[in-house]
């Protein structure tokens, strides 16, 4: 009844094709008489103006009781999922801020950090590393940081008499880095006067590199 009140027959149409935006596909009206260009997510639709059906978008007449229209929106479904009063596809990826990404699935989402959460363990040339925000930046970077006198000074004293119970932890020294001669072992321990995480480094010998032939005389 709609359609025999708002379709034209026979159809009548304009010699070039309207120039759509860019995501807009070129789509057959409402009518299925002339091409039109596919409403977008958000914009206004009615019968004739149809919404773009490859992304999914259907005509949601719910807010054309509120006086506002009826506008193009994804298919209300459960598979869909709802981040932030924004709707999301089922298995459309997107990235709430800079730090992590999210894909919908199932009418919930996943999400996977895009900082790495790597630990820097006190090293001889850094005692003590430090995550910071760096201004500009989205992910937390290390840095070193020198101890305060007052802080050393406290450690040293406490250090002979630990106030609580330290558990000894350590992983299995590693290989030896050199197939031959020296090299060195490494691991991770809390073995030290002031039970703290840290790598350790040992020398090591698998066996003896065998010796160079002697270079014949010029």
């Amino acid at each position: 009844q709609v359609c025999a009140q708002l379709c034209r027959r026979p159809c009548y149409c304009p010699w070039v094709p309207p120039s759509c935006p860019r995501g807009s596909p070129l789509v057959l009206d409402g009518c299925g008489c002339c091409k039109i260009c596919a409403r977008r997510l958000g914009e206004p639709c009615d019968f004739l103006h149809v919404c773009d059906q490859s992304q999914g978008l259907v005509c949601d007449y719910s807010s054309a009781s509120a006086g506002t229209g009826a506008t193009c929106n994804f298919e209300d479904d459960e598979e869909g999922c709802e981040v932030n009063g924004r709707v999301y596809r089922d298995g459309e990826v997107f990235q709430p801020s800079c730090k992590i990404q999210c894909q919908c699935l199932d009418g919930g989402f996943n999400c996977i950090p895009l900082c790495q959460e790597d630990v820097r363990l006190p090293t001889p040339d850094c005692p003590y590393p430090r995550r910071v925000e760096i201004p500009g930046k989205c992910c937390p970077e290390w840095i070193c940081e020198a101890q305060d006198q007052h802080l050393l000074r406290d450690a040293r004293a406490v250090s002979p008499l630990l106030r609580y119970p330290c558990q000894e932890w350590g992983t299995e020294w590693s290989a030896c880095s050199a197939t031959c001669g020296l090299g060195f072992a490494t691991r991770v321990s809390n073995q030290n006067r002031y039970c703290r995480l840290e790598t350790q480094r040992r020398l090591c010998m698998v066996r003896p590199c065998p010796a160079l032939p002697a270079a014949f005389p010029a």
